[in-house]
């Protein structure tokens, strides 16, 4: 069982251990960094588009696209394994083939999905961690995009390459481009999760920053309140 997914477990049971807490707040949030404007970000046609990022816990991740001017749904749910293991206990073990991944509702007149890219690799994931993030491990919480049209397979490509270049990190990046199998939403207590819980230590530490670093690094692009998932 992950350290999230101790949380989780604990919290049901309406309590958490002080150690859980302590080893939750020695973790440290990925750091943000600051990564060039997508080189191939070509218009696409003036219509809503759909496209799934996969960057460790759902959480964090939905937290910093709910927030993007242009977004208007923000999903969580797993990505890319079969639909009967599409369930929080069976993704846990690690081995369904699912990854932990929001489906992102966007409108391409207002942010194109190369700037959705730059928002990815600066503030939402660590792309050198191989099959983990934060104090999370496991393929569940791989680094991966899963593009829904060619157009966005050819962006997410190029700029892969182009950041491999560009001497950001200084190890190699391992985020995977994966062919969309399937998304199936999480259950209900997953979405908003950020928003609803806000003084949780795992959010406190791990994916606040990351919405801080959208604030600080996208002013323009950050919108004041969250989109949020109805229902």
């Amino acid at each position: 069982m992950t350290i999230r997914s101790s949380i989780v477990a604990a919290a049901a049971a309406g309590i958490i251990a002080v150690g859980m807490l302590s080893t939750v707040s020695a973790a440290s949030a990925e750091v943000a960094v600051r990564t060039p404007v997508p080189a191939v970000d070509p218009a696409v046609p003036a219509r809503m588009q759909t496209a799934v990022f996969a960057g460790g816990c759902f959480w964090g991740v939905q937290g910093v696209y709910q927030r993007v001017k242009g977004v208007s749904s923000a999903v969580s749910g797993y990505a890319n394994g079969a639909r009967n293991t599409a369930n929080y206990d069976a993704v846990s073990g690690g081995d369904t083939g699912h990854a932990e991944a929001v489906r992102v509702t966007y409108d391409p007149r207002v942010v194109s999905y190369g700037k959705l890219l730059q928002v990815y690799f600066s503030v939402v994931a660590d792309p050198t961690r191989l099959n983990a993030q934060g104090p999370d491990h496991g393929t569940q919480y791989r680094s991966a995009l899963m593009p829904t049209t060619p157009a966005q397979a050819q962006v997410a490509r190029a700029y892969i390459a182009q950041l491999s270049k560009s001497g950001v990190w200084k190890r190699p990046i391992v985020t995977r481009i994966e062919p969309m199998k399937g998304f199936y939403p999480a259950e209900a207590y997953h979405q908003n999760y950020l928003v609803n819980n806000p003084y949780s230590p795992y959010i406190r530490v791990n994916d606040l920053p990351k919405v801080k670093a959208l604030q600080s690094f996208y002013p323009a692009l950050t919108r004041p309140q969250p989109v949020l998932v109805r229902g």
